[in-house]
């Protein structure tokens, strides 16, 4: 059986940790753990979730919940409630889901105090550290027979009907995914006509009716090239050179979002290598089968702008293309050629230094999957029995996570946000006196987690901000400062710091939140909103030079509604907590933050979300921060029309479901038939009770309270419903805790705020 195991490091020589490895997720196969009726349940489970994949498409994430059930002893010992048609709701009621959810969550805490999860459902993640790996020659050193097992049933699992991959779980088969899926399952031993339910000669067919992979979009292109099916005649030029241009210029690595940097940084390497893996007998025939002519007949440079229709979300004008030709034409013939290969070869030292850096600072877990996976492969590239790459390779068991579905390749994890929110969550409930060792665990992973020093060295000279007394998304060695993050974890050591230190522990001296209040005012744009990892002063017209064609807003940092709510929120209650630090900036802050978001919001009244599913889940964070701001239904017009968007699209049976496809098409959507999800029914439910609404008209909150109080399960879960977290306008992340962590947050400041008061 799989068994999670946390904060665990090991004695190597290549892995490290800068607070003892606190928040580290790792999977571990036994295959002697698990009684026959443990291995039972987890066979069923995921039986039931193949049977019902195309139901609900994001796993339960049920394989460590059932671990730790079972080590807690935990059984559900209040009796299950029911709200009947025309019954009022009660707060004995309320109150009793309220205490059965806290339980149950509680249960599911970790020894080090935060709480494991997925942060998954991308299913253009797990391919490219399986093609590294392959090239590396460490696939069967890192991967076991049933890490293998599990991954493809992870690719079977997510094979969509018309036999394509998504970009997502939910989403419609691009050419991006299937094609890096069926590669993946060659990989890993499958044939040309493998894989269960026939799904690698079904996944064939969809790539060659679309006109073959040649048809592939830009990143695909890259990993293609590695491999030896494309050519990198045949891509977008990333040139190494642009890192040794002053920094100053507008087109400089340098001004470029972190995540597109350093993306940049180790695929500029393996382009100016023009490295290209040995053509290995599976290669020629992944080349025969995914190519619809033969390969030495191939014009790649007509190929450079190829893109299947089902991947072009961010179309490019085509004088963009023409400047892509132009750069290509105008540098590549040259600069590998003496004399201005010595300009490569700098160029090439100059983007490993900073590859190094960047890996140095993270302890290898690197920004993303995406990252590690580019950044693995050409430290292997720069010297394959060199401890960089051994370094990697240490890190790798941080991106896996086990589910019910099968073995997935993470972002990187989301273990403080899940963590923090999960936290105020279970203080809003009022039950600190029958949770406090939870709270004093949970208190003490945050507290361990906040970063503690700037990036090492002449950190400005590598691009970098400045990180002292963030919290990052997942955890300390991570090493990357994010506003929202540092909110709230600045937000949760604030209310710890009003509460009994014999029930959660010693609060946080001054001068670490100080830290963290230093990173949030860094963060605030001229025009008062906040950005993510770093300061947003690039030029917007970057943009243009998206070379992704299936992602958006991906160039350069930019500013971000829930990032500006979060900052909002913590600063109010640091400036009445510590009202001599900082008081005129961080008022400046807080009123200029507050200008932001009346700024930004939409004709209908409601807040594009950029993380979260996606106008309910901002116009829940825009709503909850005007009000901490002092603003309120009566005063402020921003309020006013976000409540009637909300109250707008309440459904029919009392909650709220909005569509993944908002996203994209940037226009709210509704669920297919008009049905609720328990997550964005308690974002809405949240919004409208900081809006005031119990005081004009309950009923609204009354029916979505309903809902999610009927919907708990017998044990205190609720179920797993459509993803709702987001990225980049066009994919989708799978958050599992947010079904426990939202509805409790929303009964909690139901019965507190509405039954209690009105």
């Amino acid at each position: 059986m799989w068994r999670l195991k946390i904060a665990q490091g090991g004695n190597g020589p290549y892995i490290y940790s800068t607070n003892e490895y606190v928040g580290r997720q790792t999977w571990e196969f036994d295959p002697d753990a698990g009684t026959l009726e443990e291995r039972a349940e987890v066979e069923q489970a995921r039986l039931h979730f193949h049977n019902s994949r195309f139901k609900v498409k994001p796993s339960g994430d049920l394989l460590w919940r059932m671990q730790f059930l079972r080590e807690k002893n935990f059984k559900q010992t209040i009796p299950r409630v029911k709200i009947v048609d025309e019954e009022e709701i009660t707060h004995e009621k309320a109150s009793a889901t309220l205490r059965r959810s806290v339980y149950f969550l509680s249960a599911l805490q970790a020894r080090d105090g935060h709480w494991p999860a997925e942060n998954s459902g991308v299913l253009f993640f797990h391919p490219p550290l399986v093609i590294c790996l392959f090239i590396t020659g460490h696939l069967n050193i890192v991967f076991s027979t049933e890490h293998r097992k599990e991954i493809l049933r992870y690719v079977y699992n997510h094979q969509n009907e018309d036999g394509g991959w998504g970009l997502h779980v939910e989403s419609h088969s691009t050419m991006l995914t299937t094609v890096l899926n069926y590669i993946c399952m060659r990989i890993l031993g499958e044939g040309p006509d493998g894989g269960e339910n026939n799904a690698c000669a079904r996944g064939r067919k969809w790539i060659l009716d679309r006109g073959g992979a040649i048809n592939i979009s830009f990143l695909g292109k890259i990993w293609l090239s590695v491999l030896g099916i494309y050519d990198w005649s045949g891509t977008k030029p990333v040139p190494p050179e642009l890192l040794i241009l002053p920094s100053f210029l507008p087109m400089h690595p340098a001004k470029l979002w972190c995540y597109f940097r350093t993306l940049y940084m180790a695929t500029s390497y393996l382009y100016g290598r023009r490295f290209v893996a040995p053509i290995t007998p599976l290669i020629r025939q992944l080349r025969e089968e995914l190519l619809t002519q033969p390969y030495g007949n191939i014009s790649w440079k007509k190929a450079r702008h190829l893109c299947a229709k089902e991947d072009l979300y961010y179309s490019h004008p085509s004088v963009i293309d023409l400047l892509w030709d132009g750069f290509y034409i105008l540098t590549e013939p040259f600069l590998n050629r003496w004399p201005l290969n010595k300009l490569r070869e700098k160029a090439l030292k100059t983007a490993m230094k900073h590859n190094h850096y960047e890996d140095e600072n993270s302890r290898y877990i690197t920004l993303g999957s995406g990252e590690k996976a580019l950044s693995m492969l050409a430290c292997w590239v720069e010297d394959p029995n060199g401890e960089y790459f051994k370094k990697h390779l240490a890190r790798v068991q941080d991106y896996i996570w086990v589910a019910e579905d099968g073995m997935k390749i993470q972002s990187f994890g989301s273990q403080l946000w899940d963590t923090s929110l999960g936290i105020q969550a279970l203080l809003a409930s009022n039950l600190a006196n029958e949770i406090g060792l939870v709270l004093m665990k949970g208190h003490d992973f945050i507290k361990r987690s906040q970063v503690k020093d700037d990036p090492s060295g002449d950190f400005h000279s590598m691009y970098r901000h400045i990180s002292k007394g963030s919290w990052t998304f997942s955890e300390q060695d991570h090493g990357w400062q994010l506003s929202d993050c540092t909110a709230e974890g600045l937000m949760c050591c604030l209310l710890f710091s009003q509460m009994p230190q014999e029930i959660v522990g010693e609060k946080v001296e001054p001068q670490r939140l100080y830290d963290a209040v230093n990173i949030i005012l860094s963060l605030q744009s001229e025009n008062g909103g906040l950005s993510a990892w770093e300061p947003a002063i690039s030029a917007k017209w970057l943009e243009l030079l998206n070379p992704f064609e299936f992602l958006e807003d991906i160039v350069i940092e930019h500013e971000y509604v829930e990032c500006t709510s979060s900052a909002i929120k913590s600063l109010v209650l640091f400036k009445e907590l510590y009202p001599g630090h900082r008081t005129e900036e961080i008022q400046d802050c807080i009123t200029n933050a507050v200008r932001y978001l009346e700024s930004v919001q939409m004709t209908d009244g409601s807040w594009y979300g950029e993380w979260g599913v996606c106008f309910i889940y901002s116009t829940w964070f825009a709503l909850v921060a005007l009000e901490a701001a002092g603003k309120s239904y009566e005063d402020c017009a921003a309020i006013r029309k976000g409540v009637a968007f909300l109250l707008q699209i309440q459904s029919p049976d009392g909650g709220w479901g909005e569509s993944h496809l908002s996203c994209p098409r940037k226009i709210y959507t509704p669920l297919e038939g008009n049905r609720s999800n328990l997550v964005q029914t308690a974002w809405a439910m949240m919004g409208l009770i900081h809006a005031g609404q119990a005081k004009r008209d309950p009923i609204p909150l009354h029916r979505a309270a309903k809902l999610i109080i009927n919907s708990q399960m017998e044990n205190g879960d609720f179920p797993q419903q459509e993803i709702t977290g987001a990225f980049k306008k066009n994919c989708m992340l799978h958050y599992p805790n947010y079904r426990n962590i939202f509805p409790i947050w929303a009964l909690a400041e139901y019965c507190n705020l509405v039954l209690l008061k009105f």
